[in-house]
């Protein structure tokens, strides 16, 4: 074979290379009803409960800074029981001032994102001080596990924002915001995120932020680049580290998603309705705090609400409770009209049948409550104590296979083939039709995990499960990563920072 022969024949081979489905999980739209769990008029009744909560028994407001914004707001403070009382008209005037629809920044344009009624984005499992994997076990979470989870939010489309995915305690807390937002930076360009851990790391991160994409401080003030979680404290209190939060991110324009934390029967009234009014109540007064210090900050109102094993008070999730209190969290979203975050999570100990169950039934509660944010939608094991690299997987394929349902679906005359029904005789089949010969590469979704062989086949290959499965993946994706193109001379420019801010002291968390 002569090398002008070879030649040809590569060329022709990779002529010939099959078409590949072409998908955009990037910018996804809910397309499922959304579905009510309570009537309009008892929606009603939730919030007039929640303001009167506000108004009569007040909430307790641990940071004197918050307290003064509420003052000068209008509120009642009690300053020797740290309580507020907030009037009607605050957070009427709140609501109206909060926008609807929040245009937010990442490191690359396509990666933007509109957080507004209506939109759908997803995030991994969060906040987690442990990492699992089936080749290295259950650990306390290191740096390497978080920018490898960093890493594989990158590569999966349908993750659209980083969360704080987990905690990596081989790095001290005064130098932990560092190596989060180097792995932010550095790995992904998208959505980051920012602890609210006290005003000198909030700000250090935001200088971070602010200079890694060429930013003026006018410009990084001008719209939202990062974001933040604010959980309150419930049952009725704001502590220190998440009001300063709130204030911090409102004077800088960026993006406060508040989340009450309400575990029915626990920190929240055993039922739905009562656990959901405490939770819009905390959540109503942290909202308010972010307009009394800018009108207009960003802001998004937000619900983490399930209920407890009542045998042993451990946190459940997947629950038809937690459903629940995502469908009526979406009636009250949409009540106030602020775009939201709802969640998803387990509680089982594995990657198993029932981590599976939960958490898929959560998204789906997320889904038909018409959630804009979802968190904790792939890799959450123990309530939040561990995230696993297995699962992380195998919920990606979930969420893909939602996002596939997101897609507009074709009826053109193309789609319903009139050819190939005339083609076919009856009794024939349409492996050969024209219209699937034509089609038959890029129809259908491809599956992440999913093994459709059958059972001999699968046999034949190793009787490999899903579990197993996913380790082979996320190793693949790992070891064939290449981060999206940065500028060495900035990437230079903020390994010099934390250098130097490190051997300054770095910044320890307030509390």
């Amino acid at each position: 074979m002569t090398r002008g022969t070879r030649r040809r024949r590569g060329r022709e081979g990779a002529a010939a290379a099959p078409p590949k489905r072409k998908t955009d999980y990037r910018h996804l739209k809910n397309p499922f009803p959304q579905m009510a769990v309570f009537s309009e008029d008892r929606i009603y009744a939730i919030h007039e409960a929640a303001l009167d909560v506000l108004e009569r028994l007040g909430v307790k407001v641990l940071l004197p800074e918050a307290r003064a914004q509420f003052k000068a707001g209008g509120a009642t403070v009690d300053e020797t029981e740290e309580m507020v009382f907030l009037g009607r008209e605050m957070i009427e005037a709140a609501l109206a001032t909060a926008p609807k629809s929040i245009p937010v920044k990442a490191g690359h344009p396509d990666r933007d994102l509109t957080l507004e009624l209506g939109n759908l984005i997803f995030q991994p499992g969060a906040g987690a001080p442990h990492a699992t994997d089936l080749v290295r076990g259950r650990r306390p979470g290191t740096i390497q596990d978080y920018r490898e989870l960093t890493i594989l939010t990158q590569v999966f489309d349908v993750l659209h924002m980083v969360p704080p995915l987990i905690e990596p305690q081989d790095a001290p807390t005064h130098l932990r915001h560092y190596t989060t937002m180097e792995a932010q930076l550095t790995l992904t360009d998208k959505l980051p995120f920012v602890f609210s851990r006290g005003s000198p790391q909030v700000a250090q991160s935001f200088e971070m932020l602010r200079d890694f994409r060429g930013l003026s401080d006018a410009d990084f003030h001008a719209a939202p680049h990062c974001y933040t979680i604010i959980n309150t404290n419930s049952p009725r209190t704001l502590d220190i580290p998440m009001a300063q939060g709130l204030i911090d991110f409102a004077r800088a324009g960026q993006v406060s998603i508040v989340t009450p934390f309400t575990l029915m029967g626990a920190m929240a009234p055993i039922t739905v309705a009562g656990a959901m009014t405490l939770s819009h109540a905390e959540a109503l007064a942290a909202i308010t705090l972010t307009q009394l210090v800018k009108p207009g900050a960003p802001v998004c109102y937000g619900t983490f609400t399930s209920n407890v094993d009542m045998k042993s008070g451990a946190p459940a999730f997947g629950t038809p409770e937690h459903v629940k209190a995502s469908l009526a969290a979406g009636q009250l979203a949409r009540l106030v009209g602020l775009p939201w975050r709802c969640a998803s999570g387990s509680a089982a100990n594995i990657n198993d049948a029932q981590a599976a169950n939960e958490t898929q039934f959560g998204i789906w509660g997320c889904l038909l409550a018409g959630a804009t944010v979802v968190i904790h939608s792939a890799g959450w094991l123990e309530g939040g104590l561990t995230v696993s690299y297995e699962k992380l997987i195998t919920d990606l394929e979930v969420l893909q296979m939602v996002a596939e349902m997101c897609a507009e679906t074709q009826a053109g005359e193309a789609e319903i083939g009139l050819d190939a029904l005339a083609e076919v005789q009856p009794g024939g089949h349409f492996f050969a039709a024209g219209q699937t010969m034509e089609r038959y590469q890029t129809e259908f979704y491809e599956p992440l995990v999913a093994d459709w062989s059958n059972f001999g086949t699968w046999t034949e290959r190793g009787e490999i499960d899903a579990n197993h499965r996913a380790t082979g993946i996320w190793q693949e994706k790992l070891a064939r990563f290449t981060p999206p193109p940065m500028d060495p001379d900035r990437v230079a420019a903020l390994n010099e920072y934390i250098r130097i801010q490190s051997a300054a002291g770095g910044a320890p968390p307030e509390s």
